[in-house]
């Protein structure tokens, strides 16, 4: 029976799920971040999560925080590891060193708890990690969430896939299914295919991304109408209306590392897609680039950093790749970034919205916001239905 879960890491996947977990059970999120751990005790947000601040003011649920875990160890039936896999240019891979090291940690401890990896990880990963540490009992489980709106996401989950046969994972899948208020469908397959679903699903949304960011440079190369082409092709139910709005470029925790990933998978096996996607988000944001400093500005604005509304995720922010060809290209920039102290030795940074309005001759905005629409003519946007 499991009645006390650890969630390590307090990012938007783990503190998600410790907040939606803690209705039905006692759940414990470790983090080494002490403002994160003190934030979820005070029952307030530890990131920047739609829907986050209402469940947490919830007093029925059985949540705490702390940057420990040794003290809980003992009286704990399964453990959640969230924990970051950033990507490695260098090598070509994921960094899975602070995974390794929990692992290593709870490897020491000789016990029957199950050890569930919802870190993105390379494929095959899983089962080295098995061999490395025999004293666990270990099984990926990916996350399929949207930034910003991860709660939401597993409580109306598309799909639950476990990495693990039916008949020795089936308590697990029950506790995210008891999270869902859907019928989510239930997958049970191998961790190695459990990993693959993960990378093929982000590189399909990172290549759907792509395309309609290609046809938008194309309508902007040919001056056409890029909403009426986008409409005219959405609109046939095999392709529909899902990640079809033009941005800067495809950012964010997961899809830029991802994609960058699976390539690294295929090596010596031929392909051509997986490249071209990887290729496209540079070729995309260079385009973005050249346009801006066609427009000859004095003053260049950007309208926040982060990738979405409702996030406080700069990570792989397609803007700054933009940012540094215009700053190469002799450009003064002025960030309006409420999340940035304005004393920033990196960037000209100011939270007074109505002098960063009027002292920009041009704004950038990878998103469309209603507080801009007074200076609308100045704004340069790719966002064409005003959503994320």
């Amino acid at each position: 029976m499991i009645d006390k879960i650890l969630v390590f890491g307090a990012g938007y996947v783990g503190s998600s799920l410790g907040v939606l977990l803690s209705k039905n059970y006692q759940v414990v999120i470790v983090d080494t971040d002490k403002a994160k751990v003190d934030k979820i005790n005070l029952k307030k947000p530890p990131v920047e999560e739609y829907l986050m601040g209402t469940y947490l003011k919830d007093n029925k649920l059985k949540l705490s925080a702390c940057q420990s875990f040794h003290a809980h160890l003992a009286s704990t039936n399964l453990i959640i590891l969230a924990l970051p896999t950033n990507y490695d240019e260098t090598s070509n891979y994921f960094d899975t060193s602070i995974l390794e090291s929990v692992l290593s940690e709870l490897n020491k401890y000789v016990f029957t708890r199950t050890i569930v990896i919802k870190s993105t990880v390379p494929i095959g990963f899983t089962e080295k990690a098995k061999k490395m540490f025999e004293n666990l009992e270990i099984i990926f489980v990916p996350e399929f969430l949207r930034e910003g709106k991860a709660l939401e996401d597993n409580v109306n989950p598309s799909r639950i896939v476990i990495g693990e046969e039916k008949s020795k994972s089936e308590k697990i899948a029950n506790v995210f299914q008891s999270i869902a208020k859907n019928d989510p469908e239930v997958f049970h397959m191998s961790s190695t295919d459990a990993e693959a679903v993960k990378l093929f699903a982000n590189t399909y949304l990172a290549a759907r991304v792509s395309f309609f960011n290609e046809l938008d440079s194309f309508s902007l190369h040919h001056n056409l109408n890029a909403r009426d082409i986008i409409d005219g092709i959405a609109s046939d139910p095999r392709i529909g209306h899902g990640y079809n709005n033009p941005s800067f470029g495809y950012g964010g925790y997961c899809l830029p590392k991802d994609t960058k990933q699976l390539l690294a998978n295929f090596t010596d096996i031929p392909q051509a897609m997986f490249s071209a996607v990887v290729k496209s988000n540079p070729s995309r944001k260079d385009y973005i680039a050249q346009k801006i400093l066609g427009k000859n500005a004095k003053i260049i604005g950007v309208f926040s950093l982060v990738m979405k509304k409702n996030s406080d995720n700069f990570r792989e922010s397609a803007i700054f790749d933009i940012m540094k060809i215009l700053k190469k290209a002799g450009k003064e920039l002025l960030i309006y970034e409420p999340l940035l102290p304005v004393i920033n030795s990196e960037f000209n940074v100011t939270h007074d919205l109505s002098y960063f309005k009027s002292t920009c001759d041009l704004i950038l905005a990878n998103r469309m916001d209603d507080s801009l629409l007074d200076t609308k003519d100045k704004v340069f946007t790719r966002d064409i239905y005003g959503d994320n």
